[in-house]
């Protein structure tokens, strides 16, 4: 499969006090045949990420129907997961409301950050957000100590299966503690409590490899098919070689997954906002035509924009 990029959709102006930069893990919601609403995350005077949407025209999305001027769900209290910033990572049509699965941000004292899942309720037709508790869905288990964070979830015969990311250990490398997390798979019958029995669905393909996150999941045609990003252990931050990258895996029955990387079809471009990074992918089936939107360069600071497959 290829790709044909699209360009720039979105980057903040930072004229509020709450996305003087970035927007970041683009999430995709279909409002209706016309308009469709895509999350994401801008970070504020205090480097903390919060949720905010904009909205565009459905298969034209470069096109800006509507800003939104506020974040929609506030911190978390002292002391709590999402204290320290927000992230969307997910979102489940229901008949009566939406769940907006959310990365919480707290920090730490020998590592920088801990990260889970939290869940927020999106009622009265996409006007009113209310978190569903102060706690996260995901936090840590004995047999997973760290972190949980980006997350997709599908809904098949009753039941809700979610891709999710997850932290396997840090380590010093070069002077600085680095997190290393690959994606595994839950099961739930509710979409609140999940059965997480250590699933790997993508893991690690070699110790140089320190990053995976953010899938993306369709099935066409009987077989599932996720986007993902990844990126090198070790000076990913200045080696645009290092840096993120969207991968690509298929997949029987939604559990055991086949990487596909080199059939990707898509990759940094030559010059511009994303030429040193691509990452985040949310990938979404509209008619005959598949959307990819990510992000670029600076881990979402350039913005997010879209491309089509051919």
């Amino acid at each position: 499969m290829n790709w044909i990029k699209r360009g720039l959709i979105y980057q903040p102006q930072g004229q509020y006090e709450w996305n003087k930069s970035h927007a970041q893990l683009p999430i995709v919601d279909v409002i209706d045949e016309s308009r469709w609403r895509i999350y994401f995350a801008s970070r504020d005077t205090e480097n903390r990420s919060r949720i905010s949407y904009i909205e565009v025209e459905a298969d034209r999305p470069e096109n800006l129907l509507y800003e939104h001027n506020q974040p929609i769900l506030p911190l978390g209290k002292l002391g709590t997961f999402d204290e320290s910033g927000m992230m969307p990572v997910g979102i489940v049509n229901l008949s009566d409301k939406k769940y907006l699965y959310y990365a919480g941000w707290s920090l730490k004292k020998t590592v920088p950050y801990q990260n889970c899942i939290g869940l927020a309720v999106i009622r009265n037709h996409g006007k009113s957000f209310e978190k569903y508790g102060e706690g996260p869905l995901f936090d840590a288990r004995p047999n997973e100590p760290y972190f949980t964070g980006t997350a997709n979830v599908l809904i098949e015969n009753g039941v809700w299966r979610m891709w999710y990311q997850s932290c396997t250990k840090w380590e010093i490398i070069r002077e600085r503690p680095e997190s290393f997390y690959h994606i595994k798979y839950a099961e739930s019958i509710d979409g609140i409590n999940w059965s997480r029995n250590g699933i790997v669905a993508i893991d690690y393909r070699d110790e140089f490899e320190g990053g995976i996150s953010s899938a993306s999941v369709l099935k066409e045609n009987g077989i599932y098919k996720m986007w993902y990003s990844s990126r090198g252990a070790a000076a990913y931050r200045e080696n645009k070689a290092s840096s993120y990258r969207i991968g690509y895996a298929e997949s029987a029955g939604g559990v055991e997954w086949q990487r596909k990387d080199d059939r990707t079809g898509i990759n940094v471009s030559a010059s511009g906002w994303d030429s040193e990074m691509i990452a985040y992918p949310f990938v979404l089936r509209s008619q005959n035509t598949k959307y990819m939107f990510y992000n670029g360069n600076g881990f979402g600071k350039s913005g997010f924009g879209y491309a089509v497959s051919e």
